[in-house]
C-alpha cells in the first residue's frame, strides 16, 4: 500500500460509520457546510462543540466526517445543554482558548457563557467582548458557524441552496443599510417604527465563512445590523415568532413593545407578551445574582440591566428555503420577514445576558440616506429597487 493510500485508509478509520453515513441528504449538508461555507483547507484544524442530543450529535459526527475529508483536522467535543443564561463547561472554553483556524457550535440550545470573559471582559479600544469566542472572532483570529437549536430537518433542508443568488442579496441589502442614517418599518399589524443606524455596518450572514473573522448561522441567510445606540422610536408588533427563556414562541396574538429612544416597554397581549415579560424579568433576576455571585463585575451591573430592554439587533431573512417553524434559527432566515432583537447586540457596545429574536411578517421598509433622500427596499415583504 502506497503512502498516499495509506492515509486516505487512516482517514477512513477515523470516521463515524453509523447511521450518519447512511443518510445521503445529511453527508451532502454537511459538505456543503464544510466545503462551499467555511472552505476548510488541508490541515486546518477545526474544533466541534455540542450535546448529546440525538440531531445536534448527528449533524455534528456528519461535519467531523466532511472535515477528514478535506484535509483537516477535527476535534469533536461534547458538553450538557446549555441555555442562554448558563455557562460553558471550562474545557470548552480552554478548547476554544487553543484558537483553531475554526469553531462549530452545533448547540441543542447555546454555547454557553465565558465565567472568566463575563467577570473580566477582553477590552479592545472601546470594544469590550464578554466571551473568548466573540473576541477571536471579532479580532479575525478564527472563523465558524453557529447553529443553536438546529434539527436535522432543518440542516438537511435549509444548508444546500444556492449561494451565489443568496449572497448576491445580501450583498445589495448591505450596501443600502451601510449607506442610511436612519430605517422607517411599517406593517399592516401596526408596527410603526424608526431605527437609527449611523456609525453601524450591516453583517452579512451570507454562508461565506472562508476568511479569518468570517462567521454566522448556519442555515444561514440574513443580513443584520445593530441599531444605532438610543436611535428607535415607535411600534413594534411581533406577529410571527419570538425567542424566550423556554424556546421559540409561534405567535397568535401579536405582541406590542413601545420603543423610546432604543429602550422597549413592558410588552402587550396575550399569553406570549406574558411569556416574554417572564423572560425579560428572569433576565433581569439573573443578572443581579451574577453581580452576588462575582460572575459579573458590579461595575457592569446598571448597563447589563438596562440593556436586557435595549433594541440589539435589526434582521432581514433571506434563506429561501427556510419556513416559520417555532426555531428561530431558522424562522428569522425566512424571506418576506424582517426581525428585531431585543437586548445584547452584535457591535459589543450593549451588552446584556440575553438576545431575544421577534419576527415580523410582511414589512415595507424605507431607509434615509445622509443627503435626506429616501429608497424603498421592501414593499409588504417583497424586495424591490435592489
Amino acid at each position: 500500500m502506497n503512502q498516499k493510500a495509506g492515509e486516505l485508509e487512516d482517514r477512513k478509520d477515523n470516521k463515524f460509520i453509523d447511521e450518519v453515513t447512511g443518510d445521503e441528504a445529511l453527508v451532502k449538508a454537511a459538505s456543503v457546510a464544510i466545503n462551499e461555507v467555511l472552505g476548510v483547507k488541508a490541515g486546518e484544524r477545526v474544533l466541534i462543540v455540542t450535546n448529546p442530543v440525538k440531531d445536534v450529535m448527528l449533524i455534528s459526527k456528519a461535519l467531523y466526517n466532511s472535515v477528514l475529508d478535506a484535509g483537516g483536522v477535527p476535534t469533536l467535543m461534547f458538553q450538557s445543554v446549555k441555555t442562554q443564561l448558563d455557562f460553558a463547561e471550562p474545557a470548552v472554553i480552554k478548547a476554544i482558548e487553543s484558537n483553531p483556524e475554526i469553531t462549530i457550535s452545533l448547540s441543542h440550545q447555546k454555547l454557553g457563557k465565558d465565567t472568566e470573559r463575563i467577570k473580566s471582559p477582553i477590552k479592545v479600544g472601546e470594544k469590550k467582548y464578554d466571551h473568548i469566542f466573540h473576541y477571536l472572532l471579532g479580532e479575525k483570529k478564527m472563523r465558524s458557524f453557529w447553529s443553536p437549536g438546529v434539527t436535522l430537518e432543518m440542516f438537511k433542508k435549509t444548508v444546500p441552496i444556492d449561494y451565489s443568488e443568496l449572497r448576491h442579496k445580501a450583498s445589495s441589502l448591505k450596501t443600502i443599510l451601510d449607506d442610511a442614517e436612519s430605517v422607517h418599518i411599517t406593517t399592516a399589524a401596526g408596527t410603526n417604527i424608526d431605527i437609527g443606524l449611523r456609525g453601524r455596518s450591516t453583517k452579512c450572514d451570507d454562508g461565506d465563512f472562508s476568511k479569518p473573522g468570517a462567521g454566522g448561522n448556519l442555515p444561514c441567510g440574513e443580513v443584520f445590523i445593530s441599531p444605532e445606540l438610543g436611535r428607535a422610536e415607535g411600534t413594534i408588533v411581533f406577529d410571527g415568532s419570538i425567542s424566550s427563556a423556554e424556546g421559540a414562541i409561534l405567535i397568535k396574538t401579536p405582541i406590542t413593545v413601545q420603543v423610546k429612544e432604543g429602550f422597549c416597554a413592558e410588552p402587550a397581549g396575550g399569553e406570549e407578551a406574558e411569556e416574554l415579560k417572564s423572560t425579560l424579568l428572569k433576565a433581569e433576576e439573573t443578572t443581579r445574582t451574577f453581580e452576588a455571585e462575582g460572575k459579573l463585575p458590579s461595575s457592569e451591573l446598571d448597563s447589563y440591566l438596562k440593556n436586557i430592554y435595549h433594541l440589539g439587533e435589526l434582521g432581514i431573512g433571506l434563506n429561501p428555503a427556510a419556513e416559520i417553524v417555532g426555531n428561530i434559527l431558522e424562522d428569522e432566515k425566512v424571506f418576506r420577514t424582517c426581525h428585531i432583537a431585543v437586548g445584547s447586540n452584535y457591535d459589543e457596545d450593549a451588552n446584556a445576558l440575553t438576545h431575544l429574536d421577534g419576527l415580523i411578517y410582511n414589512p415595507t421598509m424605507v431607509v434615509k440616506r445622509s443627503d435626506s433622500s429616501e429608497l424603498e427596499f421592501m414593499k409588504d415583504g417583497k424586495l424591490v429597487n435592489l
